[in-house]
């Protein structure tokens, strides 16, 4: 994954915001709109593609697009960086293969281990029982 040719491949747009901000909110669109078009990205391999459906298919819309907002700052150059990296770190993730458990063997001296105890406490609770009379 090559971030600076995805991040290429980004569409912005600026829309006004809501919430805090005053009369500022009326005249300037500090609001940013992130849209990335997996199915049409250059920067990723097919197979990067498909792990991604896979583990993003709750953000992308029908499309395989995905979109996010970004209005926390009064500052659009801000929201267009924090937007940025939300994107970066999702693409991170959806990426990321979990390495494949080895199943190891057990070791002989576990097992006699567990073995001898297991001994131990029946004779302990063999010792409790009133003895039996005949």
């Amino acid at each position: 994954m090559d971030a600076d040719k995805i991040i290429s491949e980004l569409n912005f747009k600026a829309v006004r915001s809501s919430g805090a901000g005053g009369q500022n909110v009326n005249k300037v669109s500090s609001k940013v709109v992130l849209s990335f078009d997996l199915n049409a990205s250059q920067a990723l391999s097919e197979d990067e593609k498909l792990l991604l459906q896979e583990n993003i298919v709750a953000r992308l819309t029908s499309e395989n697009i995905l979109i996010l907002n970004c209005d926390e700052d009064r500052s659009q150059l801000k929201n267009k960086e924090i937007v940025t990296k939300r994107f970066l770190e999702i693409i991170k993730k959806g990426l990321y293969v979990p390495k494949v458990r080895k199943a190891t063997k057990v070791p002989k001296a576990v097992i006699k281990k567990r073995i001898k105890d297991k001994k131990n406490i029946s004779d302990l609770k063999q010792s409790r029982r009133k003895p039996n009379i005949e």
